[in-house]
């Protein structure tokens, strides 16, 4: 096993950690602006750092250049629509969660 293999499997593990986490956050998580930052952060955490592992497990080739345009086009993309879907849903009117039911922020 060389160093690059070492690197690439640290690198997927946390990858698919961060997805992990993220994936429980939008079950667990109260309301719907909550899910979207687990979805929002933690879900292009751990896609970029998989395309990152696959990108040093390939070496410098075509097929990881375009890995690294897929990878920033996630990177602005994902949190982009996001920011997006959240300001529309606020602004549709959905309520923000809170735990005090006579909070009327």
């Amino acid at each position: 096993m060389t160093i690059l293999d070492v690197i690439t499997l640290i690198l997927l593990l946390a990858g698919s950690f961060f997805m992990l986490v993220a994936s429980i956050g939008m079950i667990r998580l109260p309301d719907f602006y909550t899910r979207m930052h687990a979805g929002g952060k933690a879900d292009t955490l751990g896609q970029g750092l998989i395309f990152l592992a696959l990108i040093i497990y390939e070496g410098f080739t075509l097929i990881s250049l375009k890995m690294l345009i897929i990878f920033a086009f996630i990177f602005i993309a994902n949190p982009t629509a996001t920011h997006a879907v959240a300001k529309a849903a606020y602004k549709g009117g959905l309520k923000i969660w809170s735990r005090d039911k006579n909070d009327s922020s």
